[in-house]
C-alpha cells in the first residue's frame, strides 16, 4: 500500500454519534430563499485574481458547479474527472461546469495545472459559499470507513492526494474538515434546481441525477 495511502488511513477513525439530518447532508430540488440571498453576497475569484459574485456564474446559463473539500483532496481530483467526462453533454446543452475550491488563488491555479480540468476553477478564500449553502464540516464526516474505501479506489485508479496543498495551514485547519456538494443552477441569480452536500468525504452525487436537471430539462 502506498505512503499516500497510509497517511490518509494513520489518522484514527473517531467515535460520533448518529448525526443529525443537516449534519448528513441532503439533496434537494431546489433551496431557501435566505440561501440563495446570502449567496448572492458571495465573491469568488478566477485564477487570474479577479473576484466576481458567485451567482453570476450561473445568472445568464445553467450551470453545474461542484464543490471540493480542498484543492489538495484526492477525492475531488477524481470528482472534477467525473463531472469532466460528461462535460460534452452539457456544452450541447448550454451549461457551464464549475469547479469551486476553499482556499487561495494560488491553490486554484496548482488544482487546474494538475488536473487540466475542463471547466471553470474558481477560489473561495472566505468559505462563504460552502457556509451559505451549510455545507457540513467536520473531522466525523472527514475520517470515516466509507472514505476510506473510497480513497483506497481512488488510489488504485491512478489518482493522487497533493500532500503540500492538503498541509498548508488554512487548508489544515479548516478546508481539511470541509466536506462540499454540486449544485445545479440557472439561468437566474436565485434559480438553484438541484443541490447535493455530501455527507462525507468522496460522497459523489449520482450523474445521471445532475444531467436530467442540468441537461434534459428545458433551459
Amino acid at each position: 500500500m502506498s505512503a499516500g495511502i497510509l497517511g490518509f488511513l494513520s489518522f484514527h477513525f473517531p467515535r460520533r454519534s448518529i448525526p443529525s439530518k443537516e449534519q448528513r447532508g441532503s439533496k434537494t430540488a431546489a433551496v431557501s430563499e435566505d440561501t440563495t440571498n446570502l449567496l448572492d453576497t458571495v465573491k469568488v475569484f478566477d485564477l487570474n485574481g479577479n473576484g466576481i459574485p458567485i451567482s453570476d456564474l450561473w445568472e445568464n446559463r445553467k450551470a453545474v458547479v461542484a464543490f471540493a473539500r480542498h484543492f489538495g483532496c484526492v477525492l475531488c481530483r477524481k470528482r472534477a474527472d467525473y463531472l469532466a467526462a460528461e462535460k460534452d453533454k452539457m456544452d450541447a446543452a448550454g451549461v457551464a461546469l464549475v469547479l469551486i475550491g476553499p482556499g487561495s488563488v494560488d491553490q486554484a491555479r496548482a488544482f487546474f495545472n494538475q488536473t487540466k480540468f475542463k471547466g471553470k476553477v474558481y477560489a473561495d478564500p472566505s468559505y462563504s459559499s460552502y457556509e451559505a449553502l451549510r455545507f457540513v464540516s467536520g473531522v466525523s464526516t472527514t475520517f470515516t470507513p466509507g472514505a476510506g474505501l473510497k480513497i483506497i479506489q481512488a488510489y488504485m485508479e491512478g489518482y493522487r492526494q497533493d500532500w503540500e496543498l492538503s498541509f498548508e495551514k488554512d487548508t489544515r485547519t479548516r478546508g481539511g474538515w470541509q466536506q462540499g456538494g454540486v449544485i445545479v443552477a440557472g439561468p437566474g441569480k436565485n434559480n438553484i434546481s438541484y443541490i447535493h452536500k455530501d455527507k462525507e468525504a468522496g460522497d459523489d452525487p449520482d450523474i445521471e441525477d445532475i444531467l436530467k436537471v442540468c441537461c434534459l430539462q428545458g433551459n
